[in-house]
């Protein structure tokens, strides 16, 4: 029997084109593709038996509009970094009337997106399932600084990451900081503009209290997540973690971030890391930070792959889950973790022969080869 993929993205996007060349590699017929677009509209078909990937809305500006425009008004921007309620819901809407068509299967589970979408449900669900996170500031969402900066003294945290329940690729993300005598600083790609908050991707330092308020009075309407800043470990000097790809329940890929920032998205100016110094430099912890990855993805058993942040601390022993991302696999020229699974598979191509193997019941060819890891 053939496989024959539907692909739920934006057309032309990377995403959409690498997983196709991954399907073309391994033999299979190219994926048709359903826009994002369409499916927020109501406006499209799919016939019964169809095999249908979900992948991210994101970057396009047509779909953000779609889904902020309204919460944002005349006010809004593609850069902006409010509106993400809105977006939620609007995502979580138009994957629940997939899961209603009958006779498709999904390669995702819209309500497994939906909690790895809201960072207070996940951090809850990792902690009840024993999996190593952050410490978290109990309660409800603060409703803006004042209650902020009288909650987090209370529970003792002076350097907090401030994380939008909704955000994702760093949007809003905050490193705030206190000191000993009362001085805030606050990290951040947000920018402060008259009309709101953008996204920058020039890092910041914010070093008053009323810009730190401003910030966090913009942001919290949102909702915000608050954990504890756990150190994390260092390679040459820059601050490190792990991005692990887990697919089919095994870890797979793993990409170093560094930063001389708090945040190490390389979109924020990160760099991708040695992989044979952290495996070195980790030792016998190595496995059990894969592991760390592996029992998060664990608790999420209907999504074919995720990509969990593992945060090693100091000295490369320990290891938190700092978060799950439904679609965390955007990792180009990476290949399978050696030894592994998927050695010599780029991302798409691990998934793809997992679909293939979960199908056949036989061993999936590799052949998705891709450039050595950066």
């Amino acid at each position: 029997m053939t496989v024959r993929l539907t692909v739920l993205g934006n057309p032309g996007h990377r995403r959409v084109s690498l997983f196709a060349a991954a399907a073309r590699a391994a033999g299979l017929p190219e994926p048709a593709v359903l826009p994002w677009l369409d499916v927020l509209h109501g406006r499209y078909e799919l016939p019964p038996g169809t095999l249908l990937r979900i992948d991210s809305p994101g970057e396009d500006d047509a779909v953000d509009a779609y889904l902020r425009g309204g919460a944002l008004g005349a006010g809004y921007a593609p850069t902006r970094v409010e509106g993400g309620a809105a977006w939620y819901a609007g995502m979580c809407a138009a994957l629940r009337g997939l899961a209603g068509r009958p006779g498709v299967r999904l390669l995702g589970d819209p309500e497994e997106i939906a909690v790895m979408f809201d960072k207070r449900r996940t951090h809850r669900l990792l902690a009840a399932a024993g999996v190593p996170v952050p410490p978290a500031l109990d309660g409800p969402p603060p409703g803006g600084w004042a209650e902020l900066k009288e909650r987090l003294a209370a529970a003792g945290m002076r350097r907090v990451f401030l994380k939008l329940v909704h955000g994702s690729s760093a949007s809003g993300v905050v490193a705030l900081e206190f000191g000993p005598r009362g001085q805030v600083q606050a990290t951040t790609s947000a920018e402060l503009a008259p009309e709101g908050l953008h996204n920058s991707l020039s890092v910041r330092r914010y070093r008053t209290e009323a810009q730190a308020a401003e910030l966090v009075d913009r942001l919290a309407p949102d909702g915000l997540h608050v954990e504890q800043w756990v150190p994390k470990a260092s390679q040459d000097g820059r601050a490190a973690d792990l991005r692990v790809v887990v697919v089919a329940g095994r870890a797979t890929h793993a990409v170093v971030r560094t930063s001389t920032r708090p945040m190490t998205n390389l979109h924020l100016g990160g760099a991708r890391g040695d992989l044979a110094l952290a495996r070195e430099a980790a030792g016998p912890a190595w496995p059990r930070m894969l592991e760390a990855a592996e029992r998060a993805a664990a608790c999420f058993p209907n999504s074919p792959a995720v990509g969990v942040d593992v945060l090693p601390t100091a000295g490369w022993r320990q290891a938190a889950v700092g978060e799950v991302n439904a679609f965390g696999d955007l990792l180009p020229g990476l290949t399978g973790l050696p030894g592994g699974p998927a050695e010599g598979l780029d991302t798409y191509g691990a998934q793809i022969a997992a679909l293939l193997h979960d199908g056949h019941h036989q061993e999936p060819a590799r052949t998705t080869r891709t450039e050595p890891t950066r």
